[in-house]
């Protein structure tokens, strides 16, 4: 699986308001772009795709931009992903032994290979939350290990 440019710049974006979580009231799409390095545009039709997944709340007017909807400990990266980006799967190949799956060589071991692989992606994105990522980015927390 590739995480997408949304799923990452949503990811991106979330992460800067919980690190700023604890500032005065909602935070500007200007802002948050200016923090991430974001195209504001661009973060503009993300931040309403979390809006829509109840995972930011928006106020309008003077003062106005967006906070986080939950609490960072209660949003994880799958979450995130799945906003912005539809479920998590490894790709449409599918169920094992339906609709003729298993009619060519080998075909039914790997549907369930694909599905394995899937569920186990689902799995690590949903250990990590905001808050977990927060820590780990102002040195709180280690950071995952990267194998090689």
């Amino acid at each position: 699986m590739k995480v997408s440019t949304r799923g990452d710049y949503a990811s991106r974006a979330l992460l800067s308001l919980a690190l700023h979580g604890s500032d005065a009231g909602p935070t500007t799409v200007r802002d948050i772009a200016e923090r991430t390095g974001l195209p504001q545009p661009y973060l503009e039709q993300i931040l309403l795709a979390l809006k829509g997944a109840g995972l930011v709340r928006s106020k309008r007017g003077v003062g106005g931009g967006y906070v986080l909807a939950r609490e960072p400990h209660d949003i994880t990266l799958a979450a995130i992903i799945r906003a912005v980006d539809g479920p998590i799967t490894l790709g449409d190949f599918g169920e094992p032994h339906t609709d003729g799956a298993c009619d060519h060589d080998g075909q039914c071991v790997l549907l369930a290979v694909w599905q394995n692989v899937g569920q186990q992606m689902r799995h690590l994105l949903e250990g990590f939350t905001l808050a977990q990522i927060a820590s780990m980015a102002e040195g709180k927390a280690d950071w995952p290990a990267i194998d090689s």
